[in-house]
């Protein structure tokens, strides 16, 4: 009896095995008849600067609210992967780290201190990067971002540097770092120095530079080593916000298919992306414009299901964060239990295009500003009217006719927008608490229809809160559970090259 019980114990062990390898893992033979899992051949590691559960939940709301009558969410695609986990991510120098020391804790496996760029905690010696890792091992290597190739994301994946403000020098890092395709934003540089410096160090090193949309499309596997800059530019050298593009505009999803197309080769690569700017959304405080960035990043990893739809058994697709922005919540005192996040959709333009409308405003009507000049360009783009307005007895703007408190909370920000600050030093106190570093009407603006929709945030930092890990493929089981950013380095280096 007992022996029968342990031979029907081995036999539910072996069972068990077998069915998480063929859910989680591939069975390869080896040249001796020997079985072993395959390691993935192709990995795609996605970061949405930023995006903590609340950004993804919040834009998944958004476009439940948008699409449906009931109280339904509708899923990112990236939510459905069947592996999930959850990401700590602290440096050594706070609980609300930056992107350089969370990207490093990423890209390199070590905690740094705030600011740092691929180097470890004594500022000088630095681990083998993953960029470093798969180049040695013979693939092909990838990275994509929606801001600046010398931010700090995106720099802690190629570069070293004891400072993230050393942009210069990490832009010129580019060319010897052996990255195979580089693609999204430009390069924002300082003190005089022009992108030709650094575009010349690139072409010499053997890399082309395209910044036209059709010989951008037309990249393939012989194009080579490549640095494709999307055509249209709008802030810090970054891609357009999703909300800001215009029909025609390369998108975050193109510069992954067109990663894809170059990188692919029998031996397999690795593609970092990075959508850079649901941070700077969040920074902002401008809910409408994170949410368009973290679909933008939805519609890029479905690139990369397509290629893992025709390469199951060989690719391995990760989706993270490095750290939460924002402090972004769903809900907020005025609502209470309610939302309303069908209002979001009256938003039309970023708070980037806002700050453009209003500082030409203030060239043209200087010492004459006047608030109600403006209220037209706020109503067309972010649907909030005054109780004067005759819409204000239209259905349609019956949630967004301003309150005398939201009205009075806006009209004193204009009179702080429009004050001559040019012998001011610093704001004040007060000033960085209600408004940050953000022009005060253009910050307030999405403040009242963000919490007119149910939103809240409290700060215009970063803050400590995890991370999700979303896995699906080869070696996504390793990816499950509660662990530390530097993990996400650990296990991929584990799976990939011991």
């Amino acid at each position: 009896m007992k022996r029968t019980k342990k031979v029907s114990a081995i036999l539910s062990l072996i069972l068990i095995i077998s069915i998480f390898f063929t859910n989680f893992g591939v069975i390869a033979k080896g040249e001796n008849g020997s079985t072993s899992i395959a390691k993935p051949k192709y990995v795609f590691l996605f970061i949405g600067d930023g995006m903590s559960q609340v950004q993804v939940n919040t834009t998944q709301v958004y476009l439940g609210s948008k699409s449906n009558k009931e109280i339904k969410l509708e899923r990112l695609g990236f939510t459905k992967f069947p592996v999930v986990g959850n990401v700590t991510t602290h440096d050594l120098t706070s609980y609300c780290p930056d992107s350089a020391s969370t990207a490093t804790a990423i890209g390199n496996g070590y905690k740094t201190y705030s600011g740092v760029i691929g180097l470890k905690g004594d500022l000088k010696s630095h681990p083998e990067n993953l960029v470093e890792k798969f180049k040695k091992n013979d693939y092909k290597v990838g990275i994509v971002t929606s801001v600046s190739l010398n931010h700090a994301t995106p720099a802690a994946f190629y570069a070293h540097s004891s400072s993230r403000g050393n942009v210069n020098d990490i832009a010129m890092q580019m060319a010897s770092s052996k990255v195979d395709y580089f693609g999204g934003g430009s390069l924002a540089l300082k003190d005089g120095m022009e992108e030709k410096e650094v575009f010349d160090s690139l072409e010499k090193n053997g890399y082309k530079i395209i910044k036209d949309k059709n010989d951008i499309l037309n990249l393939n596997s012989s194009s080579g080593p490549v640095y494709a800059i999307s055509p249209t530019i709008e802030d810090s050298k970054s891609m357009p916000y999703r909300i800001d593009s215009k029909k025609g505009d390369l998108e975050l999803k193109d510069f992954v298919k067109k990663a894809i197309d170059v990188l692919e080769n029998d031996k397999g690569f690795f593609l970092m992306v990075e959508s850079g700017k649901i941070d700077w959304a969040c920074h902002s405080n401008d809910a409408m414009t994170a949410i368009g960035e973290v679909i933008a990043l939805d519609k890029a990893v479905n690139e990369a299901i397509e290629f893992y739809n025709k390469h199951p058994k060989e690719t391995l697709i990760l989706v993270t964060a490095d750290h939460e922005t924002g402090g972004l919540s769903i809900g907020n005192a005025k609502n209470k239990y309610n939302t309303n996040f069908k209002l979001l959709e009256k938003q039309k333009v970023s708070q980037v295009v806002l700050n453009q409308y209003i500082e030409e405003y203030k060239k043209l009507h200087k010492g004459k500003e006047n608030i109600n000049d403006v209220m037209p360009f706020v109503k067309e783009n972010f649907g909030l009217i005054t109780k004067n307005d005759s819409s204000s007895n239209n259905n349609e703007y019956k949630d967004l006719v301003l309150s005398d408190y939201e009205y009075n909370k806006l009209e004193k920000a204009f009179n702080e927008s429009i004050k001559d600050k040019s012998n001011k030093k610093s704001k004040s106190e007060k000033e960085k608490i209600l408004y940050g570093s953000y022009d005060p009407f253009s910050v307030t603006v999405t403040h009242i229809l963000n919490n007119k929709a149910g939103l809240g945030w409290t700060s215009y930092y970063h803050t400590g809160m995890p991370v999700m890990i979303y896995a699906m493929g080869n070696g996504s089981e390793n990816f499950i559970g509660y662990y530390d950013n530097t993990d996400i380095f650990k296990k991929l280096v584990n799976l990939l090259f011991v």
